[in-house]
């Protein structure tokens, strides 16, 4: 049966590599599987087992922790649809412009700040790359110095709070803990956030020593490009930056003085985001309209993949596969790190070829229970594997965000520019993976 497990676990795989539907895929094969199981054996296999299925796909459904995934996605788009995004960049361009590689660092914090308000990687690439990218082209920036910022700017929004793939890991984790550890989202937010400032640091510090050493990669602006009238200046400046901000502020603040939990406080980042879209003038029926679509989408393709992830792990489980891994585990007599690099180097692979939300569903139920064996501290795995996660969207050549820039890249940006470009933030991403490592007490520092 525990060959059985591994078959099932490799035949959902392929599939899901061969482009099958994510969702149907796990949890289609894994009732099918079932049932093929109830046929042959009966007594090993019964419709007990099936509607121990029913109970768990309730139960999945009743979590008041993932109510928070609908309203931080609604968060997410509203703020897209609100045309944050050129304003702040606007702003940010105008604060930095004096200085040179200015524009640069204006994006990393506008990606900064988008990742804390959005959370969602495609849409603040996509959008930071036909924003930014056309006028940092204007300046003269050096294409790779240009997609590198952009891409690696737009993947913030997988580590900074409030993150959906925080959420998701943490209720994961949780779900498949057999230990007496509990990983809540607060905690996992409060953990997340000094690694992503850091991230934010070393991107702006990397981007000045380059204009520094290098000044034809960073021009400075023209004078007129950078020149605003003072009153109009002052209002910019609180639309677009402290509004904002004091969004963020209201969302991970009333989390981590314990006001609200992260779902009441995902509640207040949705309201939040529909009062600054009205005050930026562009909410509307035909925007709240777009919005409820596509948050009615993207929850939907969550949820799904969830319900399947369930079924899949339910009987990876009756079937053995957990204790037979934890066998392999123990029997190779790896040590804690051993483990976690081995499976730092799978994910890190398998993020090249599915999302991260499938990563999520299918890979955390199945090595949680070998991380519980060594005891080890599943906040600070949770936060490596985030981080991980993150590097696989920057890695070349099958990088999402590298295709998404891409896309709506112009016909001058070249592929390898784009992969020139990310490298140096690749490394970056990688030593800052290695401090989380090495240093795990750095989770606990805010």
């Amino acid at each position: 049966m525990e060959f059985i497990a591994i078959l099932l676990f490799l035949l959902v795989f392929i599939l899901i590599l061969r482009g099958y539907p994510v969702a149907f895929t796990l949890g289609g094969i894994s009732i099918l599987v079932g049932m093929v199981l109830w046929i042959w054996d009966p007594d090993y296999f019964n419709w007990l087992d099936f509607k121990l299925l029913a109970n768990r796909i309730y139960g999945t459904i009743n979590n008041f922790v993932l109510i928070a995934i609908p309203l931080f996605i609604y968060m997410g788009v509203m703020l897209e649809k609100s045309g944050l995004a050129k304003s702040l960049l606007e702003t940010m361009a105008t604060l930095f412009g004096s200085m040179r590689g200015g524009l640069a660092i204006s994006v990393v914090i506008v990606g900064a700040l988008l990742a804390a308000s959005t959370g969602i990687v495609g849409a603040t690439v996509v959008t930071m790359g036909l924003i930014s990218l056309p006028a940092m082209l204007e300046q003269k920036y050096d294409p790779s110095l240009a997609t590198g910022t952009i891409a690696s700017s737009g993947t913030l929004g997988v580590i900074i709070p409030p993150s959906i793939m925080l959420v998701l890991l943490a209720d994961t984790i949780n779900s498949a803990n057999r230990g007496d550890q509990n990983v809540d989202v607060g905690s996992m937010f409060g953990a997340a956030l000094l690694p992503g400032l850091l991230l934010v640091l070393c991107y702006i510090l990397y981007i000045a020593i380059i204009a520094k050493r290098y000044p034809e990669k960073a021009p400075l602006p023209k004078k007129q490009d950078i020149l605003i009238p003072r009153g109009q200046f002052i209002r910019q400046v609180i639309i677009a930056f402290l509004l904002p901000l004091l969004l963020i502020v209201a969302v991970l603040g009333s989390i981590f003085m314990g006001i609200a939990s992260p779902t009441e406080a995902a509640a207040v980042g949705a309201m939040g985001a529909t009062l600054l879209t009205a005050i930026n003038g562009k909410l509307s029926f035909n925007v709240l309209n777009q919005v409820g679509q596509e948050t009615t989408r993207i929850t939907a393709m969550v949820f799904f993949i969830l319900l399947g992830a369930t079924t899949f792990t339910l009987m990876f489980r009756h079937l053995g596969g957990d204790e037979l891994l934890i066998s392999i585990v123990s029997q190779s007599r790896l040590s804690t790190y051993g483990l976690l690099l081995l499976v730092m180097f799978v994910l890190f692979i398998v993020g090249f070829f599915i999302d991260f939300i499938e990563i999520i569903f299918i890979f955390i139920p199945v090595i949680t229970p070998l991380f519980n064996t060594y005891d080890a501290d599943m906040l600070w795995v949770g936060i490596l594997i985030a981080l991980n996660l993150q590097t696989s969207f920057l890695t070349p050549p099958f990088g999402f965000s590298l295709f998404y820039l891409k896309g709506v890249a112009p016909a001058s940006i070249t592929t390898q520019d784009i992969y020139r470009g990310v490298i140096p933030f690749l490394i970056i991403q990688i030593v800052i993976i290695l401090l989380v490592m090495v240093f795990p007490g750095i989770l606990y520092i805010l």
